[in-house]
């Protein structure tokens, strides 16, 4: 217990102090949000890979996929690497970093209002983002409850408090310059402590071998009668597996918190360096967690109300570690959710203060602003941002730790369903209002309606298409609404678009 008291209390006083290292940076709107614009690629590729795995990847997917799909679940970390890093580096890193910068775009919700000429985009896209990111908030909380449990016997309700207040203290310090620091420190413990666990779960079932052996001789859930689905390459029910593999990858590429990690990074050779760093993260982190449920099966869960509760799959997997690796496994736990959270946070209110508190219309590029005021002025305005945002990250974090503290039923549905709404909305109108100037404004309308409207109606309808699956049809149909609806309305203003486009050819 000492030795797991020690190692947190050091861990948390270095989030701390990065946050007082990097406090002079955030006291501009773009110092706080994207660090000034000026973040390297390592600081950026770890980032990125921070916020995209969480508490509720390690915990709860990682056992529950693992449970369900044995080791072919390792498939699932492979496409995070491939297409939910890689892919995403290569289609978005670039563009997205020159397009926003050119049209001084801060916030998701910000680029589609400026590169599609309606501040209705605007309002509408920070509303998507807040409903859906506040609950997500909540489940991070709640994916850490039962390792803290174990680590250290310490109550669920103390540690989510401690653990907010915590993220919400470095976070108001040093914006985004401190948080993608601290995701750096935090990812190298992901990364050391992730393989640290896979050998230690494997040495006590016998070594690689022996454990593949064990998963060999279960049989399938669907056909008693047959052996051995869990430990072949596709598993029991392979198009399942790509339908988790779809939402769990794609879903990046349309998610506010993870694209405005491509605003903040330095230049075109960073993302080049950062795509490399982020999908080698990847296949060792989101590989790593898969690939140690896929052996969950060779313990025994956890049954509640006659059902199996796959949150303590991968903590029983635990519980027999030596008191070190359970420190180390409290520290990565730990370090996923807290990246993940600031990263949330930061997002969620910065969204609110940019897109619905202080909305500045702006002229778009080619065109002259009307009117303008002095410096003194900007200022002071820029200022009282920073301290809107500031007050507007302690206001998100006490609703999600409300939330966490009383999870009403549908808090779990809803968790399920985050990653499809909000990139069933976003994924589409974003990626190709990069690469095509023909999308049109009542496409993204359209793609908005689609992405939210089957999420969040399949829940209602008690969900008649599983979750996972309705949020990767989400994702995939929304790239034929955007097309289909550009082409039979009225496009935008030629003139607009080319200016727009122009940031490319410089």
């Amino acid at each position: 217990m000492i030795i797991k008291v020690l190692l947190t209390i050091v861990f948390l006083a270095v989030m701390i102090g990065v946050g007082l290292y990097t406090r002079k940076q955030a006291s501009s709107v773009d110092g706080f949000v994207l660090g000034g614009r000026a973040v390297g690629p390592w600081l950026t590729a770890f980032a990125f890979g921070t916020s995209y795995f969480s508490a509720v990847v390690f915990v709860g997917y990682a056992g529950q996929f693992g449970w369900k799909y044995g080791l072919s679940s390792t498939w699932i970390g492979v496409g995070n690497a491939v297409i939910g890093s890689w892919l995403a580096w290569v289609l978005l890193g670039r563009r997205t970093k020159l397009m926003t910068q050119h049209i001084e775009s801060r916030t998701m919700p910000d680029f589609f209002g400026t590169r599609f000429a309606d501040q209705g985009l605007r309002v509408a896209a920070s509303i998507i983002a807040f409903v859906f990111l506040i609950p997500y908030t909540a489940g991070v909380y709640k994916g850490i409850s039962t390792l803290f449990e174990m680590g250290f016997g310490i109550p669920y309700e103390y540690c989510v408090v401690i653990m907010a207040i915590l993220t919400a203290v470095y976070v108001i310090l040093g914006g985004y310059k401190a948080t993608a620091m601290n995701d750096f420190i935090q990812g190298i413990i992901m990364l050391f402590g992730i393989v640290a666990i896979i050998v230690a779960v494997l040495n006590a079932q016998g070594g690689l071998a022996a454990a593949v052996d064990k998963l060999a001789l279960l049989p399938s859930d669907a056909d008693p009668a047959v052996n051995g689905g869990f430990a072949s390459w596709f598993g029991p029910d392979p198009w399942g597996l790509l339908g988790v593999v779809v939402l769990t990858s794609l879903g990046t590429m349309g998610l506010p918190q993870m694209v405005g990690k491509f605003y903040s990074i330095t230049d075109e050779s960073a993302i080049k360096r950062g795509t490399i760093i982020s999908t080698i993260f990847a296949f060792i982190v989101a590989g790593g967690c898969y690939f140690l449920g896929g052996f969950g099966r060779l313990y025994d869960p956890v049954i509640v109300n006659g059902k199996i509760a796959f949150d303590s799959i991968v903590p029983a997997m635990l519980v027999t570690l030596p008191d070190v690796l359970i420190a180390l496994v409290v520290l990565l736990v730990l370090s996923a959710s807290m990246s993940t959270l600031a990263s949330l946070v930061l997002t969620s209110s910065s969204t609110m203060t940019l897109d619905l508190i202080y909305r500045d219309k702006k002229a778009l590029p080619g065109e002259v602003e009307e009117g303008s005021i002095d410096d003194i002025v900007a200022e002071k305005i820029e200022r009282r941002k920073v301290v809107v945002m500031r007050v507007l990250i302690m206001f998100f974090i006490a609703i999600s730790l409300l939330i966490a503290l009383n999870p009403p039923t549908f808090i779990a549905q809803l968790m399920g369903i985050s990653w499809g709404a909000l990139a069933g909305a976003f994924l589409a109108p974003f990626m190709l209002g990069l690469y095509w100037r023909g999308v049109t404004t009542t496409a993204v309308w359209a793609c908005f309606v689609w992405g939210v409207g089957l999420t969040v109606v399949n829940m209602l309808l008690g969900n008649p298409i599983n979750p996972i699956n309705c949020g990767a049809i989400a994702m995939v149909g929304g790239f034929p609404v955007v097309c289909l609806v550009s082409l039979i309305t009225k496009k935008m203003s030629a003139k607009t678009v080319d200016s727009i486009f122009e940031c490319y050819d410089k």
